[in-house]
């Protein structure tokens, strides 16, 4: 790892996302189908919130039926591009995180997970797309 290195160097820029418009079954669903454990909200490119999957399982089966926007989490601690690594690995020991996302002007640009920190803490290349 470099001492330099920023969240624009290790986050993930195709990110899947979900709509708050959308059925809780469906962000099941999506994070099934891609094998995340979370999904950024997003509505006209603004991020509005993040969905994950304990989210959904502490809600419990009739949320299914929800919009993602009742259940999602709203008071989110994001990243700039600018922001170091090392300050991102603080808030994610310090809060929990396992994923913070990475906005510009109000846009979501990328996603820093506990992988790709991992990744880049270890000197290890990203993958080149999300799993």
């Amino acid at each position: 790892m470099r001492d330099d290195q920023k969240a624009q160097d290790i986050m993930i820029g195709e990110v899947h996302i979900i709509s708050p418009d959308d059925l809780i079954a469906a962000a099941k669903l999506k994070m099934m189908r891609c094998n995340v454990g979370g999904l950024p909200v997003v509505d006209d490119k603004k991020l509005v919130g993040i969905i994950t999957h304990r989210d959904i399982l502490l809600a419990g089966g009739e949320a299914l039926g929800l919009r993602v926007e009742e259940l999602m989490s709203k008071d989110l601690k994001v990243a700039q591009p600018d922001t170091p690594i090392m300050e991102i690995t603080k808030i994610m020991a310090d809060d929990g995180y396992q994923r913070i996302p990475v906005v510009k002007d109000g846009d979501l640009i990328g996603l820093v997970t506990q992988s790709s920190l991992i990744r880049a803490l270890a000197g290890l290349d990203l993958p080149s797309s999300p799993k």
